[in-house]
């Protein structure tokens, strides 16, 4: 199996138990999960990223450029697919990236009588609308080649049902369509008490903070962001200066917040520069706040120390679901997540192991409402983001995947 899905590079424990070998191509300058580098039923194929006078957020440079970056990007896809990797049954590839990556794939399956299955994580051109909006004629452009391109698949994969049948309805898609819900790594695990205080006490951002972590005078929060314009984080902003002025005021019970934001992006200095603005007063006086970038191993130990987590995924095309709602549940993480898109409710079960908002406000409230001594909402809902935990790979790989490639009966 070729593969360019981060669906195979999650379930590498499948691996182990079957008689399937992938080749699984990444970008150079990503970081594979250790337990897939070390594996001996996956060769790892590196894709050289473009080079940086490539890389640009202006408009107008992107449009001159995006000839050129497409044109090496297609050569350096196909030539890792096409002589690199060696020819397979399967090549599983993940969309988006829709450009070139649909176009090459489907051309390799073809010269190279492979059965081309679409791993569907949401729309590209629903992404590339976050920067030039949805009338511009390159979207249109772009929903056309990919809607075209995806009826070359021999089936199709989506991470929701909602996907699903957009995939059916709007694009007319008659190959198998089927729904597999994201799953943890199993990197991501519910941590013990000893090891949560070890990860607090070594852990650099938050070890001034370690006692009052552990006696419950402050609450620690985690974000993960791409730092995108699919992603509001002025929202958690204004909710945190909202809860500093209630627990200021008419909640003095409410504890100190520590917030961790993990992530990398554009917009990233934007922010911390309206976060150092708000320090510098006393718009947050009641909370501190960290960003960092961190190895999948301390992430997943963040992820297991933290009292809730937070999504601002707003969905570009409604019918996604952020991953990083997954990894939280993975390690028995409650989440506070933005719930103004169709497919919601398929990860987020409310006031079960999760609490959704659609308002900065909406989410004070949900902070206050959870951090409150007297409440024991926030226990609850660990409760069942603990058991939302248990669910992983497995059973999801060998009910869909597993079968779709004859791997399972």
């Amino acid at each position: 199996m070729a593969a360019t899905s981060s669906l195979l590079a999650i379930e590498v424990s499948t691996l182990q138990t079957l008689p399937l070998h992938a080749g699984l191509t990444v970008l150079s300058e990503s970081d594979p999960l250790p337990e897939l580098v070390s594996h001996p039923n996956v060769t790892i194929i590196p894709l050289l990223p473009p080079p940086r006078w490539l890389q640009t957020s202006n408009r107008l440079l992107f449009l001159l450029l995006a000839p050129f970056k497409v044109l090496l990007q297609s050569w350096t896809l196909w030539k890792a697919l096409s002589y690199t990797s060696p020819a397979c049954k399967w090549m599983l590839v993940q969309n988006p990236p829709s450009i070139p990556t649909l176009l090459i794939a489907s051309a390799v399956s073809f010269f190279r009588r492979t059965r081309l299955v679409v791993d569907w994580h949401n729309f590209g051109y629903s992404i590339l609308a976050l920067k030039f909006g949805n009338e511009h004629p390159l979207i249109r452009v772009s929903k056309l080649y990919e809607v075209a391109l995806s009826k070359h698949a021999y089936a199709n994969i989506t991470v929701t049902d909602a996907m699903a049948k957009v995939l059916i309805r709007e694009n007319k898609i008659k190959a198998p369509v089927l729904t597999l819900h994201d799953r943890p790594a199993n990197l991501y695990q519910p941590l013990t008490d000893s090891q949560r205080l070890s990860f607090l006490q070594r852990y650099l951002p938050v070890r001034e903070h370690f006692n009052a972590l552990v006696d419950g005078k402050a609450k620690l929060v985690v974000s993960s962001t791409s730092w995108t314009a699919d992603e509001d984080f002025g929202i958690l902003l204004d909710a945190l200066c909202s809860y500093t002025t209630s627990s200021t005021s008419s909640h003095p019970q409410l504890p100190e917040l520590v917030v961790v934001i993990t992530g990398k992006g554009p917009q990233k200095q934007l922010y911390l520069d309206k976060i150092r603005d708000l320090q510098s007063g006393d718009a947050l006086e009641m909370v501190r706040i960290y960003t960092d970038w961190l190895s999948f191993e301390d992430y997943a130990l963040l992820l297991g120390s933290a009292d809730l987590g937070v999504s601002l995924h707003t969905s570009s095309s409604g019918v996604d679901l952020p991953m990083k709602v997954v990894d939280m549940f993975g390690a028995g993480l409650p989440v506070a997540g933005w719930d103004k898109f169709a497919a919601w409710p398929e990860l987020v079960t409310e006031n079960v192991n999760g609490k959704g908002f659609g308002s900065a406000e909406g989410l004070a409230d949900i902070l206050r409402q959870l951090f409150d001594p007297a409440s024991q909402d926030l226990a609850r809902l660990r409760n069942g983001a603990r058991h939302e935990s248990q669910r992983r790979w497995s059973s999801e790989w060998d009910a869909v995947a597993g079968r779709l490639f004859g791997v399972m009966s």
